[in-house]
């Protein structure tokens, strides 16, 4: 295999990692926002109360985007299978 082939491996693996994790981390970033700015208004410095929030809001995200998640998952690993003969010459 070439160093570019793998190169090009490693690009498309790092893409769909930043693809699949990103939307989960603006959602626990968004959460966490409200959460500061409610803090910051009513000066309650809890620090377990952005937990509890952060943690309900990125399973309900999780839960959400499975589908899309999965579905993307699947079609990378099929053309990973399909492109598979080509990196054995």
């Amino acid at each position: 295999m070439e160093a570019g082939t793998v190169l090009a491996l490693g690009r498309e693996m790092l893409l769909m990692t930043l693809y699949l994790s990103v939307p989960i981390m603006v959602v626990g970033m968004a959460i966490g926002l409200i959460i500061s700015i409610f803090q910051a208004m009513t000066q309650i410095q809890e620090q377990t109360l952005t937990f509890v929030p952060k943690i309900i809001g990125i399973l309900v995200a999780i839960l959400l985007l499975l589908p899309w998640s999965l579905q993307l998952m699947v079609d990378y690993t099929q053309r990973l299978i399909e492109q598979m003969p080509g990196f054995v010459n």
